[in-house]
């Protein structure tokens, strides 16, 4: 296991304690990361259904009027969501609501739910152009590593963070840690994506809108909240991606010498002569 001195990021958060430490390199051009629910896989609907459900059963809130409620506050982890929704609920019962939920949400949403169409075609395009791709996610890792093999997506990502190694943003500071010199893009299709992306200096924001019952959000909502791009489908990611590298980047903060250090004899910026390889 490599110690975090020697993977140049200093001291990890908690969540990372007890895992191999990925240690720091350079990219090819740079770095996409996917949320998962409502982004990759075209399952924001019946996650919604199955969440107004046990906040029915739990708290009493309608069922449209939950739907609002989860679709309002989407892209955080549901222990979040409910803590925001029902402060003053005890937190032992939203522990033990959120669990049911992950539960019924693979059971009935998740045993359902498929990718967007377009999405299998999009992700080889940018692993051709070079571009290094891995997830964020606010589902449980194990269940996002299941859903994208059964897919036939798995193959195209490089690491899958969720619910157990932090927050969105969290996960965003941990992957600029991995890529400490590469541009880095979130793709989401929530106003937390595109806030998290915001608020983390030298990550572009680009989202997914979306039209489902009782709730849209257009691509101008989501530039409204920090999107640099957005539109209804992500079939012009890679043109997308291709203009937004090369405009300027909002600065990161200054990092240490040791953070900044670069990987020997690999390129940090353009395309590399040599790529790995993927299985196909």
């Amino acid at each position: 296991m490599l110690n975090p001195e020697s993977a140049g990021g200093g001291n990890l958060p908690a969540q990372y304690a007890s895992e191999p430490v990925v240690a720091a390199r350079a990219v090819a051009v740079g770095v996409v990361v996917f949320d998962l629910d409502g982004t990759i896989l075209d399952d924001i609907s019946p996650i919604s259904h199955v969440a107004a459900d046990v906040m029915r059963e739990a708290f009493g809130t309608p069922p449209e009027e939950g739907r609002v409620h989860y679709l309002a506050t989407t892209g955080m982890p549901f222990e979040a969501q409910l803590a925001q929704l029902y402060p003053e609920s005890p937190p032992e019962l939203r522990a033990q609501v959120a669990r049911k939920f992950h539960q019924r949400k693979i059971q009935e949403a998740y045993a359902h739910a498929s990718a967007f169409p377009e999405m299998p075609r999009v992700l080889k395009q940018l692993d051709r152009a070079g571009w290094t791709m891995v997830i964020s996610t606010g589902a449980e890792r194990e269940m996002g590593e299941i859903i994208l093999e059964r897919e036939g997506l798995r193959m195209w990502f490089e690491s899958v963070l969720g619910s157990g190694q932090g927050t969105k943003r969290e996960h965003l500071v941990e992957y600029q840690r991995r890529y400490p010199e590469a541009r880095l893009f979130l793709v989401g299709d929530s106003r937390f994506d595109m806030e998290a992306a915001r608020d983390s200096p030298g990550v572009t924001a680009i989202g997914r809108a979306s039209s489902v019952h009782g709730w849209g959000l257009s691509p101008k909502d989501l530039r409204r909240w920090g999107a640099a791009y957005a539109d209804y489908s992500l079939s012009t990611l890679p043109e997308a991606l291709e203009k937004l590298l090369r405009e300027p980047a909002t600065p990161r903060p200054s990092r240490s010498p040791r953070r900044a250090a670069r990987a020997p004899g690999r390129a940090t910026t353009g395309r590399a002569p040599a790529r790995r390889t993927r299985r196909r």
